[in-house]
């Protein structure tokens, strides 16, 4: 049986794990919901089952309960995939090391490489926390000395843009997408940006589904910018992604997805 943990963050006008709960039910599959913080890590509740997590708390210790599942269940998304996707540092290192597309990047502890890095890309690059979420922390900046934060130091290519896309992914396949725009450097919706669902054409596509297949992930957000001379290039891979604006039938596709792991996992 399936096994869902509800996102903690859903409500009643934005209820992720409800959406997906409603689907699974219009198909006549059961499932259960699961109590993340009820988990005992020692003496676990649940096992040989598939687990989906729509979401957890950033505390720490429910990714450590939701790790401890994992050695009886298969759990969707992995806790490695989550961690991946937690940190820049790590997502970037893995799309560079299977070619997909990327901006320029530079992480060191060192303002001198910093500035350096900088002065080889146009005389401005942008700022991000390694752990940051929802476009909070990110700024452009042209000076290493303008950056106030502690190191270490993230910090990536100006792209010049005026919007950018989150790519919904599923099983390596993108699904749905929608185009976010804003008057900021960053697009992001928790940030003031609008969207709204469009198309996704073959190399959208196969620029998210590569930065899926290098996190390793079975369903992601991934974010994406369109550069001046074609194609696109991949800012952030999101683990616990919403849906917020997507015509595409999110909840059935991933309610799908989830039954179709369920009877892989039991042959």
């Amino acid at each position: 049986m399936i096994h869902i943990i509800p996102k903690p963050t859903d409500t009643p006008d934005d209820n992720s794990t409800g959406m997906v709960m409603d689907a699974l039910r219009k198909m006549g599959v059961p499932f259960k919901v699961l109590d993340l913080a009820s988990v005992d890590p020692f003496n676990l509740p649940v096992s040989g089952e598939i687990i989906w997590a729509c979401g957890i708390k950033q505390d720490g210790v429910q990714f450590e309960l939701l790790k401890a599942l994992e050695m009886e269940n298969r759990v969707v998304n992995s806790t490695d995939a989550i961690a991946t996707c937690a940190s820049k540092v790590t997502t970037t290192a893995k799309m560079f090391h299977i070619g997909a597309p990327s901006p320029a990047t530079c992480f060191t502890n060192d303002k001198a490489v910093v500035q350096r890095f900088v002065d080889e890309h146009g005389g401005r690059a942008v700022y991000k926390p390694v752990y940051g979420f929802d476009g909070n922390g990110i700024y452009m900046f042209h000076s290493a000395d303008e950056i106030k934060e502690e190191p270490p130091y993230y910090v990536q290519e100006y792209v010049k843009n005026d919007r950018d896309f989150r790519i919904f992914v599923i099983g390596n396949k993108a699904v749905g997408a929608i185009q976010r725009v804003s008057d900021h450097l960053t697009h992001n919706i928790h940030q003031g940006g609008t969207g709204c669902a469009v198309e996704i054409p073959k190399e959208m596509a196969e620029a998210a589904e590569a930065a899926a297949r290098a996190v390793n992930i079975d369903y992601c957000g991934v974010d994406l910018l369109p550069l001046e001379d074609g194609g696109y290039t991949c800012l952030e891979v999101n683990g616990t992604p919403n849906w917020h604006c997507m015509t595409a039938p999110i909840p059935r596709l991933l309610a799908e997805y989830l039954v179709e792991q369920d009877k892989q996992y039991r042959k």
